[in-house]
């Protein structure tokens, strides 16, 4: 049987280094990961339900329930930034220099 090395990665650029991934997917995963990180603390603030983010944003409960569960495989970044404005909040980026 072959024994399964763990390794720890501490930020979206360590992750993206070590998948062999570019800076800019690095990059992609943290910005990602920010915005299911707002919404589901939004969500939370607000106690919706799933179905009730669902109707706002124009989409079905069964991607809302992806989303908070941290699935977003299959959820496209304009459709987390329509739910995040649904509730009220607008994504602003900034950008500094990759270490």
């Amino acid at each position: 049987m072959k024994k399964i090395k763990t390794v720890e990665t501490r930020t979206a650029e360590e992750l993206a280094k070590f998948l062999g991934l570019s800076p800019s997917d690095g990059a992609e995963i943290e910005l990602r990961s920010d915005l299911n990180d707002k919404i589901i603390s939004v969500v939370k603030a607000k106690e919706l339900t799933h179905a009730q983010v669902a109707k706002m944003a124009s989409t079905s409960r069964t991607r809302v329930t992806a989303l908070l569960n941290r699935n977003t495989i299959d959820i496209s970044t304009d459709l987390m930034l329509r739910i995040l404005g649904v509730l009220g909040y607008k994504a602003k980026i900034t950008f500094s220099k990759a270490s």
